[in-house]
């Protein structure tokens, strides 16, 4: 669940997109941290308001190799490229690009969940 609703995040966009409120006095007045208010902005810019409701997804290795080759191809920074292709967490492209450049394309597929080792334990109590 999100921490602030999707209504919220559009009155606070409103009030910096048709009001005389700048990033810092719209999220100073409402509690919420300026570059929060920069990057809900720019998700209502690039999407409108599908950019501000929840989002909860994975992505396959193809859809990150090509968010990050339009990544470099434009020079493009991870806020900007996150806006762009409507990804929450612009921090997890440094993950992408860490692990495409230590192995490749595979590297960017599914990794394995849980505690490494987690099954051979079990098989070996059994």
């Amino acid at each position: 669940m999100s921490k602030y609703s999707a209504r919220f995040k559009r009155s606070v966009v409103d009030s910096y997109l048709y009001g005389d409120e700048s990033y810092a006095s719209a999220a100073s007045k409402r509690g919420v941290d300026a570059a929060t208010v920069r990057k809900w902005i720019a998700l209502y810019q690039a999407h409108g308001d599908a950019g501000l409701s929840g989002k909860y997804g994975h992505y396959d290795a193809s859809f990150k190799l090509s968010v990050l080759e339009r990544m470099w191809r434009e020079g493009l920074s991870y806020r900007q490229t996150a806006a762009l292709f409507n990804i929450r967490n612009a921090g997890c492209l440094a993950g992408w690009e860490k692990r495409y450049h230590a192995g490749g394309t595979e590297a960017l597929g599914p990794r394995p969940r849980g505690r490494p080792g987690s099954v051979l334990r079990v098989l070996q109590i059994r």
